[in-house]
C-alpha cells in the first residue's frame, strides 16, 4: 500500500478519524445499538465480525475482523481494535493484529512525532479497509444485532 505522509499530520489525523467514524456508521448503520456482536456479509466475501469490547456513555471499543477458516482454528484478521467516540464523532484505531496498542508501545510523551506517525499508519489502514468493505457492499443484518 502506498504511504501517504501529510505535512500537517495532526490535523489530517483528526480529519481521518472523523471520516472513519462516518464510514463505520455507513458500514454498520446500527453500530450504536449493537449489544455484544454482529456479523456482516457480502456476496462471495468472508464474513465481517464486530465485537463490542467495552461501552461507556460516550465511547465504545470494538473489534472488527474477517473470519478465515484454517483447518479447525479460525484466523481472525486484521482484528482491528477501534475506539468510537460518539460525542466527538470520530473513530480511532488502538491496535491491530500486527501492531500493539499505542499506549503500551509509547510510554514517553516526548515521542510525539513517532506516536503521531504510528497513529497515522493505523488509521490510514482502517480508512482503506473500510473503503474496501463499503465497496464490497457488506450488510449487517438487524436481527443479528441482539445480544448473544
Amino acid at each position: 500500500m502506498a504511504c501517504v505522509d501529510p505535512i500537517n499530520k495532526s490535523w489530517c489525523l483528526e480529519q481521518l478519524c472523523e471520516a472513519n467514524y462516518q464510514k463505520l456508521l455507513r458500514l454498520v448503520p446500527d453500530l450504536l445499538s449493537i449489544q455484544n456482536q454482529a456479523i456482516g456479509t457480502a456476496q462471495q466475501k468472508m464474513a465481517l465480525q464486530l465485537h463490542i469490547l467495552d461501552r461507556s456513555p460516550f465511547t465504545m471499543t470494538i473489534e472488527l475482523n474477517h473470519r478465515f477458516e484454517q483447518r479447525l482454528d479460525p484466523l481472525l484478521l486484521p482484528a482491528i481494535k477501534i475506539r468510537v467516540y460518539q460525542d466527538a464523532k470520530c473513530a480511532e484505531v488502538l491496535s491491530d493484529h500486527v501492531r500493539a496498542d499505542v499506549a503500551k508501545l509509547f510510554k514517553d510523551p516526548s515521542q510525539s512525532v513517532a506516536i503521531m506517525n504510528y497513529k497515522w499508519r493505523l488509521n490510514y489502514f482502517l480508512s482503506k479497509w473500510l473503503d474496501h468493505c463499503l465497496c464490497a457492499d457488506y450488510q449487517f443484518q438487524t436481527e443479528q444485532l441482539v445480544a448473544v
